[in-house]
């Protein structure tokens, strides 16, 4: 595919690669993924729903930064913003790279509490599914604790999160292991997959979203918590994923010091079986 073909198309708040995920970069709380569609077009994702209007589509964020909430957008809370928009670059086979650095604000609106360098990559896989690779170093200004709500009856989540739409039915979370679940509560795997029927339009579609975790990443393999049917008392499909690298413990980062967390969210029509799901993962990992 010639770069002209795979040029992105830009506004002014977002930008949208291979016309089937939309980064809004310019959000002033946080940037996020909305929509992701499926190589055959089917839209996976929703973003700001009532239940929890702070959810957006495919994004990556912690809940606490000390004591400063940077998941809820309730005041007072803290924003992730880019101060310019990111650099495109184009790689190997119609690989389209959006490269850019993020700072973490506290409520104040003043206190740089992280800077995030984040690259997020289109990689064409097959007819059938595609990759966004998400690569993103955290930095702190000064020393951080990175932390969450510890588990009770919810709780334990940050990082890399889906949020799917509610026209995504019939829906479970696929481990390595083959196990198929309506809710996990931190159960660590090297991938999970949200994959249900898209009925958005009469369609009738097999579809689905798998995180991978890196085995890099600090805590591999990460937790996972999620529900599917009627998370939140709503009576719909919820459809929340969670890779959770904080559910056992806050972590700490000295000044100056660094954190890298990789993932890649594999977009994919049909229902993938576990060993085609296993062999994508030792693709991309090993």
């Amino acid at each position: 595919m010639s770069t002209e073909a795979n040029e992105p198309a830009w506004t002014d708040l977002d930008v949208t690669v291979a016309d089937r995920w939309t980064y809004t970069w310019a959000d002033r709380k946080r940037p996020h993924l909305h929509p992701v569609a499926t190589p055959a077009g089917h839209v996976l994702t929703c973003n700001e729903p009532e239940d929890h209007f702070w959810h957006h589509g495919l994004w990556f964020t912690i809940k606490y930064l000390d004591e400063d909430n940077f998941w809820e957008e309730m005041p007072p809370y803290g924003v992730l913003r880019h101060d310019e928009r990111p650099e495109v670059t184009h790689g190997p086979d119609g690989q389209v790279a959006l490269s850019g650095e993020l700072r973490w604000t506290r409520p104040d609106r003043e206190t740089v509490a992280l800077v995030q360098q984040l690259t997020l990559t289109h990689v064409p896989l097959e007819a059938d599914a595609y990759a966004i690779d998400l690569d993103t170093t955290l930095t702190a200004t000064d020393a951080v604790r990175l932390d969450r709500t510890e588990y009770t009856t919810w709780g334990g989540y940050g990082g890399f999160t889906i949020r799917g739409t509610n026209e995504l039915v019939d829906t479970t979370l696929l481990l390595p292991d083959g196990s198929r679940n309506d809710r996990l509560v931190g159960v660590p795997g090297r991938w999970c997959d949200v994959a249900g029927t898209v009925t958005t339009g009469g369609a009738n579609a097999p579809a689905g979203l798998a995180i991978f975790d890196h085995p890099g990443n600090v805590r591999h393999p990460v937790p996972w918590y999620g529900t599917t049917w009627d998370g939140y008392g709503e009576g719909d499909w919820t459809n929340f994923c969670n890779a959770a690298f904080l559910w056992e413990g806050p972590l700490e980062l000295a000044a100056g010091e660094s954190l890298r967390v990789r993932h890649r969210a594999l977009v994919h029509d049909g229902h993938w079986p576990v060993d085609r799901l296993d062999a994508a993962w030792h693709a991309w990992a090993d």
